[in-house]
């Protein structure tokens, strides 16, 4: 079952800027998904769109199998967000922050300080939010997003601007609420490394358009079914064209030819019709395209 589900959603705002094309997407419940994209692609349009904060113009946005409008009170009660940085009141501590969101969400006082400790903030004691670091104020936003125990969190970029240190306590801190609380996460980023780390499934956004969804297997397939032989020679042109004879897929980069085979036979015979027409064969290596350049080659 898809908690979150989203069928051929488009917005604008004005004429001449169309933001998304015909949008869908699946999150499937109890999973990390990784919305991946650069900035400007529609990560945080589709978010917002998501959580009421923009008006829906087209489309279909279904969240735990009920369509989001007619029951979006009820709806957004399941949901922790946060987007982009986290409103915290500089002036008050981690604690009294809470107080104020347990008030809007009308939940048990005791809930303070168990989400206090589940994100790491529960020894902060007097100290006023003003002086806590970004990734100190990331986990309070998390920790008022989690107060009234919601079932999926929607997060926006929540590492950005993090140093290394605090982007791995972040990750774990995810990764414990997915596997310990079952909560389902939908976090967006323009970090394929950081995302190949977290997520169970990838959605990939790139100029409003949807480019790839999946598991995150089903993306590192594309990257084997991508990888080949790289043959480098004493001639690459006169190579690729006698390698282009029995793969017309091959191509010249940087002066070696690339071809996107695995047979191992195939390989041995192309090395013997190289070496017959006089080329010097260096060497005969496995090429084999990391996720980043899968995404790169997606987005271009």
């Amino acid at each position: 079952m898809s908690c979150i589900e989203i069928n051929q959603l488009s917005h604008h705002y004005s004429r001449a800027e169309q933001v998304l094309k015909e949008v869908s997407l699946k999150v499937p419940e109890g999973s990390i998904y990784g919305f991946l994209g650069p900035n400007g692609a529609g990560k945080t349009t589709t978010l917002r769109l998501i959580l009421g904060l923009l008006r829906q113009q087209s489309g279909e946005i279904k969240i735990l199998g009920k369509p989001f409008a007619p029951h979006r009170e009820a709806l957004l009660s399941k949901i922790g967000s946060l987007i982009e940085n986290p409103s915290v009141y500089a002036q008050l501590t981690a604690m009294e922050n809470l107080k104020v969101w347990q008030k809007v969400y009308q939940c048990p006082s005791t809930r303070i300080e168990e989400v206090l400790d589940l994100v790491g903030l529960g020894h902060t004691g007097k100290k006023k939010a003003g002086q806590f670091s970004l990734g100190m104020k990331q986990r309070l936003g998390l920790a008022a997003a989690l107060l009234h125990q919601p079932s999926i969190l929607i997060l926006d970029e929540p590492t950005n601007g993090l140093d290394p240190g605090g982007i791995v306590e972040m990750r774990e801190l995810l990764k414990t609420l997915n596997r310990e609380l079952g909560i389902s996460i939908l976090v967006s980023s323009h970090l394929l490394s950081e995302v190949e780390k977290l997520a169970t499934h990838v959605g990939i956004i790139h100029l409003g358009q949807m480019l790839f969804e999946g598991t995150l297997d089903e993306l590192k397939k594309r990257q084997q079914q991508s990888s080949g032989i790289q043959f480098d020679t004493g001639d690459g042109a006169k190579a690729l064209q006698i390698i282009q004879s029995q793969h017309a897929a091959a191509k010249l980069e940087n002066g070696q030819v690339s071809v996107p085979i695995h047979d191992r036979a195939l390989i041995a015979e192309l090395n013997r019709q190289l070496v017959q027409a006089g080329i010097p064969v260096y060497q005969i290596q496995a090429a084999q395209n990391d996720l980043e350049t899968i995404f790169m080659n997606l987005i271009k």
